[in-house]
C-alpha cells in the first residue's frame, strides 16, 4: 500500500465525523493519510467507495436504515463479485459498547473502536489495518455478519454513477445472464454483478432455485403450468414453468429442480 493510505469516514452523526477528522489530523505526522470523503448513510458510502476506492473505511455500526455490519456485507459482496472484483477496503468499525458484537470482532481479528474514540487507539487500528490482506478481510466480514446474524435486506445496484438499494422483499426473481444477474421487481429490472450461487446461499430461506440460471422468491410463486413445445421445438418433451405474481413472465423449471419446487404451492 502507498505511504499515505486513503480513508473514508462513514457515520450518520456530523459531530462524530468531525471528531474522527480532528483525530486523524492530529495523527497525520505519525500516520500520513488522505481523507477522500465522508458519508452519512449507506447509499452515499457505497457510491463514494465505488468512485474513490478508499483503502480504509472508518464505519459506524449504529446507523439508521442500515447498520454498519450490513453495509460491510454489501462492500464485501461488491469486492468479491464480477470478472474484475473491486479492491476490498479495510474496514475499522466504530461502535458503542456491545459485548456480543465486540467478542465477534475479536475472534475474527476485525478491528473496532469504542466511542468516544481515543487518538492512540485509532492509530493502533489504522496501523494494524495496513497489515491485513484484503481477500482475507472480506471473508472475515462475511463471517462476522453470519456470527451476528446480520443479513442484507437489500441488493445494491450500481447504476449511472449512483447506488440504488433494492429491498429483497420487492425482488420477484434473480436470473443469471452472461456475467450479470438480472434482478426483477414488480416495477422494473436491475443488473448486478454477483454470483447466483452466493446469492442462493445467502438468501436460501427466501429464494428457491428453479433452473441452473434462475432463483425465484418463494412468495412470488403463484403456481405452475405445463407447456407443450410448439413450432420448431414441436415434438420435444413437455416441461413446467413458474407462474409468478405481479409480473407476466413465465420462467422454465428444469427437470432436475422440478422435484424440489413442485410442492411449494399448496
Amino acid at each position: 500500500m502507498p505511504d499515505a493510505p486513503s480513508i473514508l469516514i462513514v457515520d450518520d452523526e456530523p459531530v462524530a465525523r468531525s471528531r474522527l477528522r480532528e483525530l486523524l489530523a492530529d495523527l497525520a505526522p505519525e500516520f500520513p493519510h488522505r481523507i477522500v470523503g465522508e458519508a452519512p448513510n449507506a447509499p452515499e458510502a457505497l457510491s463514494q467507495i465505488e468512485v474513490a476506492q478508499p483503502q480504509i473505511v472508518l464505519l459506524d455500526i449504529q446507523m439508521p436504515g442500515m447498520t454498519g455490519i450490513e453495509l460491510a456485507r454489501h462492500i464485501s459482496a461488491r469486492a468479491q463479485s464480477g470478472d474484475a472484483p473491486r479492491p476490498m477496503p479495510l474496514i475499522i468499525f466504530v461502535t458503542a459498547f456491545d459485548e456480543f458484537a465486540v467478542d465477534a470482532f475479536e475472534v475474527r481479528a476485525i478491528d473496532y473502536l469504542l466511542k468516544p474514540v481515543r487518538a492512540e487507539r485509532l492509530k493502533q487500528a489504522l496501523q494494524r489495518a495496513l497489515t491485513r490482506m484484503p481477500q482475507e478481510h472480506a471473508q472475515a466480514i462475511d463471517q462476522l455478519a453470519r456470527a451476528t446474524n446480520t443479513r442484507r435486506r437489500h441488493l445494491s445496484v450500481h447504476e449511472r454513477g449512483r447506488v440504488i438499494l433494492v429491498p429483497l422483499e420487492q425482488v420477484v426473481y434473480l436470473k443469471a445472464e452472461l456475467k450479470y444477474i438480472t434482478v426483477r421487481t414488480r416495477e422494473r429490472e436491475f443488473l448486478i454483478e454477483e454470483s447466483l450461487t452466493s446469492l442462493e446461499d445467502e438468501f436460501s430461506d427466501r429464494f428457491v432455485r428453479i433452473h441452473r440460471n434462475a432463483l425465484v422468491a418463494r412468495p412470488s410463486i403463484a403456481g405452475f403450468e405445463r407447456v407443450m413445445p410448439q413450432g420448431e421445438t414441436e415434438g420435444g418433451d413437455p416441461y413446467w414453468q413458474v407462474v409468478l405474481r405481479d409480473v407476466s413472465e413465465r420462467l422454465p423449471v428444469s427437470r432436475r429442480q422440478w422435484s424440489t419446487v413442485k410442492n411449494l404451492v399448496g
